[in-house]
């Protein structure tokens, strides 16, 4: 699905324009405009690990749309996210394997230069700063719209993040083309897997044109099509998996890595190894694995131990991919 398509189904008015944000949360597409929630479609899920890790056990029944207004409403009065009062001191680990926390360490550890990120109120965002990418990222879902909030933007700025489009704009393949300008060499861009406007092989032109490494990290891949899915499989170098039983049979299929079993995260390549090894302890473990094999680093086995993140312990062994979990992301029908 386009951008576009995907802003026409969501059924604009000439009201929200200036202040008109889309997320996605628990699968739902959910439409944002001066703080409040004003659209809301789905969800499609009917349980979800992450949620429950984040927000407990929640009682699902037929008015699931209510609980996911509920919680998206207190994500924004919580955090400000898509209002002037958005927070940004957020660096502590959200989500043990997320894009953002692994950004944060990458950037800590200089494995990567520069991050390419997407910010509510904002869009496009570059920034060397590791604390921005985690609270850029930290608790924020899926974003695949936004506006302008001068707030935000002026707070980036301030803190030397460069806001790639005045207008608030999300495009990560013109971001990334700005950061090679800028003259960093070690680039990470998250891009959202669902939406196929922004095209992978784009990213491979650049860092031939510029002489450049850019780690691509897909997020926001439930729903994504087999298409979509086969060009992450081509160009990726780390992808969550999000809800999406396809991205794990294809892309698992293809992994050197996977990390966890209820979400996972697929690693593809070399270049995506030395992008998670900076988030553990044991970097050369991971920067050592053979690329002709596959490994799991899991908490199920006692094979090698291996730290992740904030000392959170995990062992790696070796195993056919991908491996399932019994307490996967469930839809209510088909993905």
């Amino acid at each position: 699905m386009s951008l576009e398509e995907l802003i026409k189904n969501r059924g604009i008015n000439d009201d929200y324009l200036t202040d008109y944000h889309i997320l996605r949360f628990f699968s739902a597409f959910v439409a944002v405009s001066k703080g409040k929630i004003v659209g809301l479609k789905g969800p499609f899920l009917e349980y979800c690990p992450l949620v429950k890790m984040l927000y407990g056990d929640i009682k699902y029944s037929a008015n699931i749309k209510a609980v996911v207004k509920e919680l998206v409403e207190k994500k924004i009065s919580e955090f400000g996210f898509f209002t002037p009062h958005r927070k940004f001191n957020i660096t502590k680990i959200a989500v043990p394997f997320g894009a953002s926390e692994m950004l944060m360490y990458a950037l800590r550890k200089k494995v990567v230069d520069a991050a390419v990120v997407v910010c509510d109120g904002a869009g496009s965002v570059i920034t060397a700063k590791p604390e921005i990418v985690q609270g850029i990222g930290a608790r924020m879902n899926g974003l695949f719209y936004t506006t302008r909030i001068p707030e935000i933007i002026n707070y980036l700025e301030n803190k030397s993040c460069h806001v790639v489009f005045p207008d608030a704009r999300i495009n990560q393949i013109e971001a990334v083309k700005k950061a090679c300008d800028s003259g960093y060499k070690n680039i990470a861009v998250t891009i959202n897997g669902y939406v196929g406007s922004e095209r992978l092989s784009e990213i491979k032109s650049l860092e031939k044109h510029f002489s450049v490494s850019v780690t691509i990290l897909v997020v926001c891949t439930t729903g994504a099509s087999a298409e979509r899915i086969d060009e992450i499989g081509n160009h990726a170098d780390v992808v969550w998996s999000c809800a999406s039983e396809k991205v794990r049979e294809v892309i698992g299929r293809r992994s050197i890595l996977q990390i966890s079993e209820k979400i996972p995260v697929f690693v593809l390549t070399a270049k995506g190894l030395n992008f998670v090894s900076a988030y553990s302890e044991n970097e050369l473990i991971i920067n050592g694995l053979d690329y002709k094999k596959q490994y799991i680093l899991s908490r199920a086995t006692k094979d090698k131990k291996v730290i992740m993140g904030e000392n959170f312990p995990y062992y790696l062994s070796e195993s056919n991919l991908p491996v399932r979990s019994k307490n996967e992301p469930r839809f209510k029908g088909k993905e």
